[in-house]
């Protein structure tokens, strides 16, 4: 089974006169190659998951998978509300060439543990040869995946190989690689935490900020996975205002505003979700600016990079 660490970039999912934007879906996959990040993702949170249909979903998935080509793995966002529907995206996620499936936690319905519990052994028994990373985000969703319900499914589902947790709770990570084992993949999901979740063992990020600072984001997991702490600490420090910019409005609408100035996609998304504000807007373009995405006031300082390339 294919083993994710590192950068795994959740992608936007570019959109043009309403419809998937294959020719912008293929610039921002080749600026993350470019940029050497470590794996790619599509279909989660970031990605609008939502509103798109299920067809549009399972589109979205192979598109990633050809354009891809092999050069990194791609772990596809399957889940959904209806345990239906994830098996069905997740069992074509497996067919079309995906390394793995992010399935996140049924939002709305709020289940107990043991509604969790079975959720996800169906999916992961749909699919045994083919890893599952569970995905916690009670914000979203409502409901914490408890540590002991990862627990029982790790266990039982030996392609259930890591959970992406996007929530505050550091702790929650410790005890979580205490009980389960430390070979279980665990991944920040909150963008500013990267650095300390992954100093008590998780092995990546699956982080939004790096659709903006690709290079800055998987550099800083590198030297993280090769115990080199200082010198991420200072990267962790550069991006520290990117990260918080992602939600200073409803993710993806910062980030896909802020990529459309860059020339990378159209400055669109899928109602419910709408325009930031004129306000929110000036705070990205200095943002924007003062880290080189876009044209405007000096850089910032530039961060040395020890594989003799330049941050800028």
């Amino acid at each position: 089974m294919t083993e994710f660490k590192g950068s795994v970039v959740p992608l936007i999912t570019p959109f043009k006169n309403g419809q998937i934007d294959e020719a912008a879906l293929e610039k921002l996959i080749e600026r993350q190659l470019e940029a050497g990040s470590h794996a790619l993702s599509v279909g989660g949170t970031t990605g609008e998951p939502g509103t798109l249909s299920v067809e549009e979903r399972k589109y979205l998935i192979e598109r990633a998978v050809r354009l891809i080509r092999g050069r990194v793995p791609l772990l596809a966002g399957t889940g959904t509300l209806r345990l239906d529907e994830t098996l069905e995206i997740t069992r074509f996620a497996q067919q079309v060439g995906a390394q793995g499936a992010l399935v996140i936690t049924p939002y709305y319905l709020k289940p107990n543990q043991e509604g969790l519990y079975r959720f996800f052994g169906a999916v992961a028994a749909a699919v045994p040869e083919f890893p599952i990373v569970l995905y916690n985000i009670p914000g979203r969703t409502g409901v914490e995946i408890q540590v002991e319900t990862v627990v029982r499914l790790r266990r039982a589902f030996k392609n259930i190989v890591g959970l992406k947790h996007s929530s505050k709770d550091v702790e929650y990570v410790s005890e979580l690689l205490r009980q389960v084992g430390r070979d279980f993949q665990v991944f920040c999901g909150l963008e500013a935490l990267t650095f300390p979740m992954m100093c008590v063992g998780a092995v990546g990020t699956i982080a939004a900020t790096a659709n903006w600072l690709p290079k800055e984001t998987a550099q800083m997991c590198q030297l993280l996975l090769e115990g080199r702490h200082r010198e991420a600490l200072e990267l962790h420090y550069y991006g520290l205002e990117a990260n918080s910019a992602v939600f200073w409005d409803t993710n993806p609408i910062p980030l896909k505003t802020v990529l459309a100035w860059m020339g990378l996609c159209e400055k669109e998304w899928r109602e419910p979700l709408g325009p930031s504000t004129p306000e929110v807007e000036a705070r990205l373009r200095k943002m924007a600016e003062s880290y080189g995405l876009i044209e405007g006031r000096q850089g910032r300082e530039t961060l040395p990079d020890p594989t003799g390339k330049q941050y800028v």
